[in-house]
């Protein structure tokens, strides 16, 4: 039973049938016992003599005052005095079990002024007409046995236990997780974490352990954000020094004579350059994790942009005669952010021919896919290690840190192209190649796709 509501509506369900159950099993139960107690109080001619002394006395007028003033008969039974036509004399309406021993009656013998009978006793007027006198259950019916105190009383107590067993089960079935879940909360809140609170939860279904898990999901989405922000600060901190201390050091020996100011200017300029340039790409990297990323879109060809980027690149392989094979097209026009995706894969080619041998092509496929758009970038370069492919699009993560620093790259182009693909829905996977070389899929949802 995976469904918190339904849990709650099958519980309040078998509560009401238990309280309902046990209702009529003990209103049964009691109404049997009266109606089996009936021929005994028939029986017992107390009411019966009375009657018959007030008929005697007072005539039929006085036995109509008399049963007027004693319509509560006791034990809840209902008092009746059928004259010789049948009818009580009150003019009410006679129960079916009334007439059912009325119709018994006629079969007795009627001698002297009472005549005890084991159907209903029977008193003679001073005329000689014979009245009945017959004492029913005032409500025969199960609902009209409901008001019976000892009825009322037991399903009252029935009613109370059960409902206060289900509700105690059911608060301390709900409440157990919103506590976890809100101490969890209080204890991320001073930053804590470490708290998980679906421990003990694992065998249930429902929305609140659903919740539980998810919060605890969030926990570790929070504590792996705050150690990748830990970890970019040190990056960013450790890039930025080194060109700073060698432009101190530019900054030295241009101060010490004889000094070549042209080459340390140039040197210290250089320098400049690549802090811009670092500097550019983390604020990039900062504003595709912000919720603006994409507020600017327009609709434009793919096609054109990954002609334009193979065109740079060939021109970058033309000095380690490196060339850039485009094959296949999407001939769609694309929703997004042109020079995000761009850059995205530009970022990625542009590695390709880094890393390749001289000599050596590199492949550029696209095409459509089942489930969008889909860009092949492949290299015949070393590769990767299998376990840095993932690491590989985690800011200022390289593989081999001297090769990187050599070759101009501060580690932040493929995170770029993998925030990028993510804010247009999308995504950016790398593997090694079969046979040789590295490879890395972009793909773009239909949802990018402009109609």
């Amino acid at each position: 039973m995976h469904s918190l509501f339904l849990r709650i509506f099958l519980l309040f369900l078998l509560a009401m049938t238990l309280i309902v159950g046990s209702s009529i099993a003990t209103t049964f139960t009691i109404a049997a016992r009266d109606r089996d107690a009936e021929p005994e109080l028939q029986r017992r001619p107390s009411v019966a003599i009375q009657a018959s002394e007030v008929l005697a006395g007072g005539g039929i007028g006085a036995l109509k005052s008399w049963l007027e003033d004693n319509r509560n008969a006791p034990d809840d039974r209902e008092l009746f005095v059928v004259g010789p036509n049948g009818k009580d004399i009150l003019g009410r309406a006679l129960p079916e079990s009334a007439s059912r021993r009325l119709a018994l009656l006629g079969r007795e013998p009627l001698p002297g002024n009472f005549r005890p009978s084991r159907v209903a006793p029977q008193i003679v007027a001073g005329d000689g007409a014979v009245y009945t006198v017959l004492l029913t259950p005032r409500r025969p019916s199960i609902f009209g046995a409901l008001s019976l105190p000892a009825i009322s009383l037991t399903i009252l107590i029935i009613a109370l236990v059960v409902s206060a067993l289900t509700s105690w089960w059911l608060a301390e079935h709900l409440t157990a997780p919103i506590r976890r879940i809100q101490e969890g909360a209080r204890a991320l809140a001073s930053e804590n974490l470490d708290v998980r609170v679906s421990a003990g939860l694992e065998g249930r279904k429902d929305e609140l352990a659903v919740l539980a898990r998810d919060f605890d999901a969030m926990a570790d989405q929070l504590r792996a954000n705050r150690s990748a922000t830990t970890q970019l600060l040190r990056d960013i901190s450790h890039e930025l020094r080194s060109p700073l201390a060698r432009m101190r050091v530019a900054l030295g020996l241009a101060r010490q004579p004889p000094a070549d100011f042209p080459r340390q200017l140039d040197r210290l300029e250089r320098e400049v350059e690549r802090l811009d340039a670092m500097i550019s790409q983390v604020l990039k990297l900062a504003r595709l994790h912000g919720t603006d990323a994409l507020q600017e879109r327009e609709p434009f060809e793919l096609d054109e942009v990954i002609e334009e980027v193979v065109r740079d690149a060939n021109f970058e392989g033309a000095m380690k005669n490196c060339r850039v094979n485009l094959q296949g097209a999407t001939n769609e026009a694309v929703l997004g952010n042109r020079e995000l995706l761009r850059s995205a894969i530009e970022n990625v080619l542009r590695n390709a021919v880094r890393y390749s041998p001289n000599d050596t092509p590199v492949e550029v496929l696209v095409a459509r896919a089942r489930s969008g758009l889909e860009i092949l970038i492949r290299d015949h370069g070393p590769g990767v290690p299998p376990a840095d492919l993932e690491r590989i699009f985690e800011p200022f993560y390289r593989i081999a840190e001297s090769r990187d620093r050599d070759s101009g790259g501060e580690g932040i182009g493929l995170a770029i192209t993998s925030q990028v693909m993510k804010a247009h829905g999308g995504w950016a996977k790398a593997v090694n190649a079969q046979g040789g070389g590295f490879e890395v899929r972009l793909s773009l949802p239909e949802a990018a796709i402009a109609v």
